[in-house]
């Protein structure tokens, strides 16, 4: 049996043509993957191999692999079976091997599968094959079809009458039509064409809050169906509220299947008819929907899921306040405002708690104690807990601020940060191992105010799914979310770089290379032999070997180390090229790092490396340790708008976006209550995803358009604050002359020598 590793010419070819990639890129991001190498690591330090590929493009070689390897592995196990039934023939094996889909590779090996007992293998028990296949040859023999039918009966074999013996072998006929790769396939692309989703709320169901009313009686086409719709009526089923189904008009598809079938007329096509019919409506009918149901669920959930990775990778990337002293509020009425203070570094310093609404003088001692704290620890910075009671506690620490006079003399601001998943960090294994001694909600205050100084450091604690900023996640394929959005995690960690001798194991794990023991292991180092002094002193720690150290090494940072490159993205194995350059500046590399300005004098041709490389290091050279991400700015809520029902229609706001889904963008106007700017408000021209316009994070002004305070919804519009779109005309594309393309066979030939990638 073949190695499912080792993909043919004909599979990569496919994959190239498919992602619309060379070859050679294809081939060596096969070959790095399989070597060990990791995505960030291939992105970022293999571009001349791979032709400066990006991530997703890398990914999306990862997972076609993948699947193609599935596939391979399973067209062996089908062939070995048919071949063991001693009825694979020379056709249907070069059609077995030549699919690239696994529902067209499942459909050929369906009338080859061990079947139960259906109507069609009684039949064929009963002796009526023959019967069958005169019926389905439709060629006339000069006896009559009674005539042949009768010689059938028998009842010893159950065939008691001449139309026991007809309906038996038009079961036969009915399920062979079944399973016919190439009507199935027709009949699939049908359905999705043309068929229509058709949702209802099912009999005696109970749905108090009609969260489901839309879908009480709704139809939709399958190829247009968005999904969110999809999900919501898939989520409907589920509760019971809705059923839903996929129409097609019968006439469409048993015509389909009659000119396909019916090649001449005889006595026979009465018969072949019937057997359409029965195929149809009793096994191909149910079986399709099935397929088709579970690829719009596949469909919706990768929407869904890439929404959600959309949202992660903006909230991680989020612009941090940086290295300043934070004191966190986690907002509470009864059990008041659990309070904590980090210094810089994030390092827990103190906690208290604030009663803010327990008695008409708690007020008085709250203010001493957030006074005290403040010039005690010299913070810089409130961050609020952005759930219950979080509008009240801001309030007074504005007014806290305002009667300080803090906002001008200290230069001291308060923010409202998400706590989303900051409950569940709390309570979490990583937390105990963090502040044994401390409560739950102090480790709640602590988690609010780490996040305004680094929301990637902190947010990488959480498991993302209690993040809330996906879209149906408890919906969609879990194994499929948790992947995925590990994936953004990894992505966006090693974009931004981490230090190496402060950052948490939770933040090291992520490094490219480095695995949950591993970054347990540095951390264990660092402990017992103080900050590391270089990048090469990696290698004294358990578990780095040269691969590990190859991976990891260029997204970890030392500051003040002993090689001034090692607080850089340049990778250690380019070290010589930039000592190569500060040799041809005759300056010392401390120096080149500082004055960036001498690098204009560099002569990239004279160096011993590649475009991509090269453009990189002089690149990072220029920013040293650069952070991609955006500079911290605060939002501000108006002081004017409190609470829902001060929201009236016409108001200019300025809000947070905290959610960004398929039909709009969810945004925090600071009331406790996010309100919906629909995709149709948000942009004054046509776009096809709120995506395009506004991300997780970002701070945007809106109108209110409407406010309800019984249902809590809040429309907004950023529209409406643009100035109309000018009605220009897209400017006409001038014509294309055709390119000569290379024919499949002189694409393979390119291919043949590296036809064992793996």
């Amino acid at each position: 049996m073949a190695d499912a590793k080792i993909l043919s010419p004909e599979i990569l070819l496919h994959i190239a043509e498919s992602l619309n990639l060379p070859s050679h890129s294809l081939i060596a991001v096969i070959g790095l993957l399989n070597e060990g190498g990791t995505v960030p690591f291939i992105a970022r330090y293999r571009k001349e191999a791979t032709g400066n590929l990006d991530e997703v493009q890398i990914r999306d070689i990862e997972e076609k692999v993948a699947y193609f390897r599935d596939l391979v592995s399973r067209r062996e196990t089908i062939l070995a079976s048919i071949l063991d039934q001693g009825k694979l023939t020379d056709d249907l094996k070069a059609r077995i091997e030549s699919t690239f889909d696994k529902s067209e590779l499942e459909d050929l090996y369906l009338p080859y599968r061990p079947k139960r007992r259906t109507k069609a293998t009684i039949a064929r028990d009963r002796g009526l094959e023959p019967l069958a296949q005169y019926l389905w040859a439709q060629q006339p023999t000069g006896q009559p079809l009674t005539d042949y039918a009768g010689t059938f009966v028998n009842p010893e074999r159950e065939v008691p009458t001449l139309g026991d013996a007809l309906e038996g072998a038009r079961h036969i006929v009915a399920e062979t039509i079944s399973e016919d790769a190439d009507l199935r396939k027709a009949l699939r692309r049908l359905m999705f064409e043309e068929g229509i989703i058709v949702s209802k709320k099912s009999l005696d169901a109970v749905d108090e809050q009609e969260k489901f009313k839309m879908y009480y009686d709704y139809r939709e086409p399958v190829k247009t169906i968005p999904s969110h719709r999809m999900l919501a009526i898939r989520r409907g089923e589920t509760e019971s509220i809705l059923y839903f189904l996929i129409e097609l008009e019968p006439l469409r598809a048993t015509s389909l299947l009659s000119a396909r079938i019916l090649r001449q007329p005889g006595d026979w096509t009465p018969h072949l008819e019937l057997a359409i019919v029965d195929s149809w409506k009793r096994l191909l009918n149910p079986s399709i929907q099935g397929e088709l149901r579970l690829e719009l669920k596949k469909r919706s959930d990768t929407d869904a899921i890439q929404v959600f990775r959309d949202n992660l990778h903006n909230l991680l990337l989020a612009a941090p306040a940086g290295p300043i002293s934070v004191l966190g509020i986690d907002p509470g009425l009864r059990t008041g405002c659990k309070i904590a203070v980090v210094d810089e570094t994030g390092k827990f310093l103190a906690h208290d708690v604030l009663y803010l609404h327990t008695s008409k003088n708690a007020a008085s001692g709250a203010n001493d104690t957030l006074a005290a704290l403040i010039a005690k620890h010299n913070v810089r910075a409130i961050a609020i807990g952005n759930g219950t009671a979080s509008r009240e506690t801001d309030t007074f620490v504005r007014d806290f601020l305002r009667n300080h006079n803090l906002n001008n003399l200290n230069n001291l601001f308060s923010v409202t940060v998400s706590e989303s998943g900051a409950s569940v960090y709390s309570a979490s294994d990583i937390a105990r191992q963090e502040f044994p001694d401390l409560d739950l909600t102090v480790r709640g205050a602590i988690s609010i105010a780490r996040r305004l100084q680094d929301p990637l450091s902190e947010l990488v604690k959480v498991n993302p799914k209690s993040i809330g900023v996906g879209q149906y996640q408890h919906d969609v394929d879990q194994r499929q979310l948790q992947q995925s959005l590990e994936t953004v995690i990894e992505s966006c960690v090693n974009r931004v770089g981490v230090d190496l001798n402060t950052s948490s194991w939770t933040l090291l794990r992520y490094v490219a290379g480095v695995t949950e023991r591993t970054a347990l292991n540095i951390v264990a180092y660092r402990d017992q032999h103080g900050k590391f002094r270089s990048r090469s002193e990696l290698a004294k720690v358990t578990g780095i070997g040269a691969k590990t150290f190859e991976q990891a090494a260029g997204f970890l940072r030392i500051h003040d180390g002993e090689n001034p490159l090692d607080r850089t993205a340049v990778h250690p194995e380019s070290y010589p090229i930039v000592e190569q350059i500060a040799k041809s500046l005759n300056t010392p590399i401390v120096e080149l790092i500082q004055s960036p300005q001498l690098l204009s004098k560099v002569d990239a041709k004279q160096l011993s490396a590649g475009v991509f490389t090269i453009s990189d290091i002089l690149e990072e050279l220029r920013k040293p340790g650069r952070d991609p991400r955006d500079l911290f700015v605060a939002p501000n809520f108006s002081e004017a708008v409190r609470e829902l029902a001060d929201v009236q229609p016409g108001m200019v706001l300025e809000g947070v976006v905290t959610n960004v889904t398929k039909f709009g963008a969810f945004v925090d106007i600071g009331v406790h209550q996010d309100g919906l700017v629909h995709i149709s408000e948000l942009s004054n021209r046509y776009i096809k995803d709120p995506s395009e316009t506004v991300k997780a994070g970002q701070i945007v002004k809106v109108k209110i358009l409407s406010a309800d305070a019984k249902t809590k919804r809040i429309a907004l519009s950023m529209k409406a604050l643009m100035d109309p779109a000018p009605n220009n005309l897209r400017p006409k594309q001038p014509r294309q002359l055709p390119q000569l393309q290379p024919s499949m066979n002189e694409k393979l030939a390119m291919l043949s020598s590296k036809w064992k990638v793996s």
